[in-house]
């Protein structure tokens, strides 16, 4: 059986949400036994091509993986007329499309991966074309297609809810996790509170900031505050905010602290960042799944995420939930982890329990189940 999948998210640097997911999906696939069984074209703008030299993927493709270019001029359309025409003239048996945008033709018997509906909850952290653009093309994709694959039960239930799609045409296929650092503290380290996201305002990163303000003056900790990830919707704003703080501290206010912005961080710092992080802040207001919430419970970080969406579901029993809307909560459940060893080191516990659920194997293995059986 020929599956064909587009592969771009897979190659987009840098990887966040939906690029991690469809490079390790890929990556998984052509490690599992089953998918001998199977021919994959891997579909690619010929532009991938402009690294001469260099491997598309880093990591070795068996011989029954092979990568399609197909060449378009232009920097955008490439998936509704490039892509779309390849499967019209050319179609593979089976067609997965890992990030929601179907293109054009697609034959019925393709599976379409749907990553969240958080544009429906908060639309104020989307420009008006970006939520337009959102909502059209995850609409249509679960229309058109024969299976819908939902990143966690709560999206299942949003499409449902927003989009009538019936309950039988989605699968719910948890991403997984990669460890691929170990806790390993650093001596004489100054304490710090750790974000790891996209800095925006729908991840609620100006919530930290009002809890981490309330830390500093009511509870007088001497953690730093870092926050490290690629700027997002809104980010201006939080920018300005993170630098009237930091001048504030530094002219001598009572309040004292910093605040420090890594920016996107590499693989290995992000771990770094993890092992030596005292409390591991996600407050989101709307998620479709939470890879950073695995990842902090992975190296024992206590976590504080929200109420409601899917953090539940994806926490289990390692985190500590608040309102989102409330910087005092978040505050004191930041507080609460710092100054209680018990339940941090239950918490730790549980989130190295809650991660055993989750892996990119399991992942890969119940994505190609699904999508060879449309």
């Amino acid at each position: 059986m020929i599956i064909g999948i587009n592969a771009v998210a897979a190659i987009k640097q840098p990887r966040t949400g939906v690029e991690e997911y469809t490079y390790q999906l890929i990556r998984h696939l052509t490690m599992l036994p089953e998918a001998r069984a199977h021919r994959f074209l891997l579909y690619l703008p010929s532009v991938a091509l402009a690294k001469e030299g260099l491997p598309i993927f880093d990591f070795p493709l068996p011989p029954n993986f092979e990568i399609k270019f197909l060449h378009w001029p232009l920097p955008f359309l490439w998936t509704q007329i490039c892509l779309a025409w390849e499967i019209l003239v050319r179609p593979p048996d089976k067609l997965f499309i890992p990030v929601h945008v179907l293109p054009s033709f697609a034959p019925k018997n393709s599976t379409v991966t749907i990553h969240g509906l958080e544009y429906e909850y908060w639309p104020q952290g989307y420009s008006f074309w970006r939520r337009f653009y959102l909502r059209w093309s995850t609409k249509a994709a679960a229309g058109r297609t024969q299976k819908i694959i939902a990143i966690s039960e709560n999206t299942k239930q949003d499409l449902i809810k927003f989009y009538g799609v019936k309950a039988n045409k989605i699968e719910v296929v948890y991403h997984g996790i990669e460890i691929q650092g170990q806790n390993e503290k650093i001596e004489n380290q100054k304490p710090y509170i750790l974000y790891i996201g996209r800095i925006e305002t729908k991840k609620n990163v100006q919530g930290i900031l009002e809890a981490y303000k309330i830390l500093k003056e009511k509870y007088k900790i001497p953690h730093e505050l870092i926050l490290a990830g690629a700027a997002g919707y809104g980010y201006e704003k939080i920018k300005l905010e993170i630098e009237n703080w930091n001048f504030s501290a530094r002219g001598g206010s009572a309040s004292g602290g910093e605040i420090k912005e890594l920016g996107y961080v590499d693989e290995e710092t992000k771990w770094r960042l993890l092992s030596n992080a005292d409390v591991f802040p996600f407050p989101s207001f709307y998620e479709g799944f939470g890879i950073p919430i695995l990842e902090a419970q992975a190296l024992g970080v206590p976590v504080v995420t929200s109420l409601g969406s899917c953090f539940s579901e994806i926490a289990g029993q390692g985190a500590l939930f608040v309102n989102p809307c409330s910087s005092i909560g978040i505050a004191q459940a930041v507080n609460q982890l710092i100054d209680d060893k018990i339940l941090r080191d239950r918490l730790r516990q549980s989130g190295f329990e809650n991660i055993k659920r989750f892996s990119w194997e399991k992942c890969a293995r119940e994505t190609l189940k699904i999508v060879a059986n449309v």
